[in-house]
């Protein structure tokens, strides 16, 4: 908890002068001789108060701030607090000589960093900046600041790489720039760090290895997980859990029991120091003759097969051709291709795995290819996919999804679209553009494959399921309660998504449902939304697509292929009402949920509202988990949701105006004023919000 304002605003100098002073009487009993000394101590303790950071280091934090937009004003022109160490957020040495820390987390901080500002604090050990709005690349002198001991940059949008400047932060100790946007190779100056305690970089889009952290031995909370990292984990990083690592696809060695695969497709045996021996001359002459036998064999066998194959032809263009095929032989493994007995997808729900290609249907699939659109790590092809051991996951309106799980292990959601429209250079264009998508709640598109038959997705598999199932699934499959805390992070999540397709790529979702909403492990806020825009490429007739969002369909919205900006906004409003009421928005509409009503989710709860029985509408399990404690929050989100599922369009608020209420959720309720929060944000309590779960504690 963020520790109380003192009652007592000024410095304790300024207390102990207080303390010395005479009263007129007390003066007149002092000898004669001590006045002289009396004076100057009242000039020296005046001189003391009058101590405060340079002027340049005043000016570079003003000029910091008024180069960022910001939500709330932190007074630091204020004409009652002369000195910059009493602004909110700031913290200087004992003597007021200089600025070491600078503390504003969650203060609605927006835009890119400017760069030459704080840099010129050199006396700073700590800086913290986490969950603002911040983007951009990170300023090269936030890295030259030679006393920087903590750095917390968690939480925003910057993006770029990390810079080799790292290497300039010699006493760093902790390093907090998780859940951005950051890209590229982590530097080998971070070999030079080697006073660093925490270090967390999961959530961004990092890429290369992991061999400029093998120095580390002082480390205590480490995390890389849900980057793009490759090759094999450091014997120094082995005494991490595996949650440190998870989410990238390709790393490999302990502590994933996942081992290495060496260049020749086999695993890496432990390393051993082995001995170079010269090969002796008959040892040569053998190779060589060896060689030249297996090369004149591999020829012997090409001119076989060429021989094969046009006796072959010759047959089929003769007699045969009037023949009735002979079904061909399927290919071995669970696959991705269609059955030809009847022409359509089969059937697999019951199956539980995807069904083997056969005839024309595994012919034509081996022809087209499947393309990746980079940023996901993958390195497989139609052929590994094609023997892919697969699961349900679900069968949706717009076509099934499996959980398919390569030979090597890597796993890949997958989902096969049916009713597809589109020719394939509209498909082809439609999904690079979903594949240029990138945010945090958003599931990105890693790649597609056409066909005549089929039409895949391929995308990251999110073991942690859906909202639906954390919401709705029985007890008996070990769904686990959400708390409050967590179904307002979902909503938040689902609403940055849904702004982020809005105004970054002027897309609609079209599809907006809890199934759609993937929740991430250890990551409240971090839940990613899946199957957006993808409607206008289904066929013409919309019964099926149609009712793809049920009870989230906006009551204007005629055809579901041509959703809009507010209708998007409408399933918005109606998966909050979702999160609050615990109640299914398709069960509610047909009349068949445990409420037994018959008109839709909003209008329910309009009515119950209307009653003013406010209370009865939220979720009874939501109630018992937070014994009321957070009601104020959940009427705030209740408003919310009704403005979103409004009849009218036009009296709905956008998606950024929806991401903003939400934020603020929690703010004007029973939580810690700007003032309060900056100034409590202790060292120690940054290390406890930055220490995940499972990884051990800071000292």
């Amino acid at each position: 908890m963020p520790r109380p304002r003192s009652s007592q605003p000024w410095p304790q100098h300024t207390i102990r002068l207080a303390k010395r002073r005479r009263t007129r009487t007390q003066m007149a009993a002092i000898p004669p001789r001590t006045p002289v000394l009396l004076l100057a101590l009242a000039v020296a303790a005046l001189g003391c108060h009058a101590v405060e950071p340079p002027k340049q280091e005043r000016t570079a934090l003003q000029s910091f701030l008024a180069a960022l937009p910001h939500e709330r004003d932190l007074g630091w022109n204020s004409p009652s607090a002369p000195s910059a160490c009493l602004w909110p957020g700031v913290t200087c040495d004992a003597s007021n000589a200089t600025v070491v820390a600078v503390r504003l987390p969650g203060v609605g901080l927006a835009g890119a960093l400017p760069a030459g500002k704080l840099g010129q604090l050199r006396g700073l050990h700590t800086l913290s900046l986490r969950n603002n709005r911040l983007f951009g690349a990170i300023p090269a002198d936030f890295f030259a600041l030679p006393l920087l001991r903590s750095l917390y940059l968690q939480g925003n949008r910057l993006s770029g790489s990390i810079p080799p400047d790292v290497a300039g932060l010699a006493a760093l100790r902790h390093l907090a720039l998780y859940d951005n946007h950051l890209s590229g190779e982590i530097p080998a100056a971070f070999a030079g760090l080697r006073e660093l305690r925490l270090l967390r970089l999961d959530g961004n889009r990092l890429s290369g290895g992991l061999q400029s952290l093998s120095g580390f031995q002082r480390l205590e909370v480490f995390n890389v997980s849900d980057n793009q990292l490759a090759g094999a984990v450091p014997d120094s990083l082995e005494r991490f859990p595996p949650e440190s690592f998870a989410g990238n696809l390709r790393l490999c060695g302990e502590p994933l029991d996942k081992p290495c695969p060496s260049p020749g497709g086999g695993v890496v045996p432990p390393v051993q120091e082995k001995k170079r021996k010269r090969l002796s001359g008959t040892a040569v002459a053998a190779i060589a003759v060896g060689a030249a036998a297996g090369a004149l064999l591999v020829l012997i066998l090409l001119v076989l097969c060429f021989v094969r194959s046009r006796r072959d032809d010759a047959a089929a263009s003769g007699d045969d051709r009037n023949k009735a095929p002979t079904p061909a032989t399927p290919v071995r493994g669970h696959t991705l291709t269609p059955s030809t007995v009847s022409g359509e997808m089969t059937d697999l729900t019951s199956s539980k795995e995807i069904p083997s290609a056969a005839g024309g249907g595994a012919a034509e699939m081996m022809r087209s290819r499947l393309v990746f659109m980079g940023g996901g790590g993958y390195s497989f092809d139609l052929e590994d996919l094609l023997r892919a051991s697969a699961e349900v996951l679900g069968n949706g309106v717009a076509g099934p999804t499996y959980r398919a799980t390569l030979e090597d292990g890597t796993t890949v959601a997958v989902k096969r679209l049916k009713n597809v429209a589109a020719e394939r250079q509209e498909f082809a264009s439609a999904v690079e553009t979903l594949g240029r998508v990138q945010h945090r709640n958003l599931l990105p598109v890693r790649g597609y494959y056409f066909s005549s038959d089929e039409k895949l997705l391929v995308a990251d598999f999110l073991p942690e399921g859906s909202l639906s199932a954390a919401l709705h699934g029985s007890s008996g499959s070990g769904r686990r309660p959400m708390d409050w805390n967590t179904r307002k992070r979902a909503a938040l999540s689902a609403a940055r998504g849904v702004a982020h397709l809005h105004a970054a790529h002027n897309l609609t979702h079209g599809n907006l449902k809890s199934s759609n909403l993937l929740l991430r492990h250890g990551d409240p806020e971090g839940a990613a939304l899946s199957d957006y825009s993808l409607q206008h490429l289904f066929s013409p007739p919309p019964s099926s697509v149609q009712g793809s969002v049920g009870g989230y369909r906006a009551p204007e919205l005629v055809d579901a292929r041509r959703p809009t900006f507010k209708s998007d906004i409408y399933s918005l409003g109606v998966l909050f009402l979702e999160i609050l009421t615990g109640r299914s928005p398709t069960a509610a509409s047909t009349g068949v949920g445990d409420s037994g009503v018959s008109s839709d989710l909003p209008r329910w709860v309009q009515s119950v509202v209307r009653e003013e029985w406010t209370a009865e509408v939220f979720d009874e399990e939501l109630v018992s988990l937070d014994g009321g404690s957070a009601e104020e929050e959940m009427v705030a989100l209740l408003q919310v949701a009704m403005a979103c599922a409004a009849t009218a369009p036009d009296a709905r608020p956008d998606a950024s105006e929806v991401v903003r209420m939400v934020e603020e959720i929690g703010v004007r309720h029973g939580r810690a004023t700007t003032e309060d929060r900056v100034q409590g944000a202790s060292e120690e309590e940054e290390q406890s919000w930055g220490t995940p779960t499972g990884t051990g504690a800071t000292s």
